[in-house]
């Protein structure tokens, strides 16, 4: 079994686009379709040829181009049973829980309910990857649209569980706004600051923000540290739950 290749592009005004290929096979899958040429760009660059669409959740920036790509390829589309009949195209659907191969590499589907309702993450263990979409950003997280802070904690529990070397790929880059706002929650954090210096001077190159890891989220995002003493004392919450500390959080990013 060979090892997976990532090819890592920019879509649409801020999307991340991102194929996964299995060179033993040939098989490539697009984590999500959120613009057709991007897509057709990064595949002819690469030489490879989409067999699968591994969708995260509903939103049109993430679904615009199923259909012109199920149509040119005739991929196979896996993805959330609890927004399937809002997934064009889709032919597989996995609730939390599910496995399933990718041309012999095990994918486990971790449901992350926040941002939608029925929002997925696509986890490899053995190749310590996780697809996160729009649940979990680098220094932040989604907007609450469909499910409330409560169930977005609980789902973000599970993605901190994970082990600190999985590498994360996210579906926006939001990275700079993130960063400036992460230093307003934990002002006193010489790891998050020395990460906001990485961040501008790697946005300043024309590079990436993608992928991060669980490990470094855990030490900087404040959305995965409710419970972190010092953010509780800066926010004046030492007595709250942890979910009530992270729905504050998300209450003043949604104002910033």
């Amino acid at each position: 079994m060979a090892e997976l290749e990532i090819e890592l592009f920019r879509c649409r005004s801020d999307n991340f686009g991102v194929l996964l290929h299995e060179p033993d096979s040939g098989r490539t899958a697009s984590i999500d379709a959120p613009e057709e040429q991007p897509i057709l760009d990064a595949l002819a660059r690469r030489g490879w040829t989409l067999t699968n669409i591994f969708t995260t959740h509903h939103h049109q920036d993430h679904v615009e181009a199923n259909l012109a790509l199920k149509t040119r390829f005739d991929v196979e589309i896996t993805g959330p049973k609890n927004e399937a009949d809002k997934i064009p195209g889709i032919g597989f659907a996995f609730g939390d829980g599910g496995q399933f191969a990718f041309a012999g590499h095990s994918v486990e589907v971790i449901e992350t309910p926040g941002h939608t309702a029925g929002h997925i993450c696509y986890y490899l263990p053995q190749d310590k990857l996780l697809f996160a979409a729009d649940t979990l950003f680098a220094l932040g997280c989604g907007r609450l649209f469909e499910r409330g802070p409560r169930d977005m904690w609980q789902s973000l529990g599970k993605l901190r569980k994970l082990p600190n070397d999985t590498v994360v790929y996210f579906g926006h880059e939001y990275t700079s706004s993130n960063a400036k706002f992460a230093l307003t929650i934990d002002p006193q954090n010489a790891a998050l600051r020395d990460r906001v210096k990485e961040i501008e001077a790697t946005l300043a190159a024309g590079g990436h923000t993608a992928p991060t890891t669980i490990g470094l989220e855990c030490a900087t995002n404040p959305f995965l540290r409710p419970d972190n003493a010092g953010i509780r004392k800066h926010l004046g919450m030492e007595g709250a739950e942890d979910w009530e500390v992270f729905a504050e959080i998300r209450a003043r990013k949604d104002k910033f």
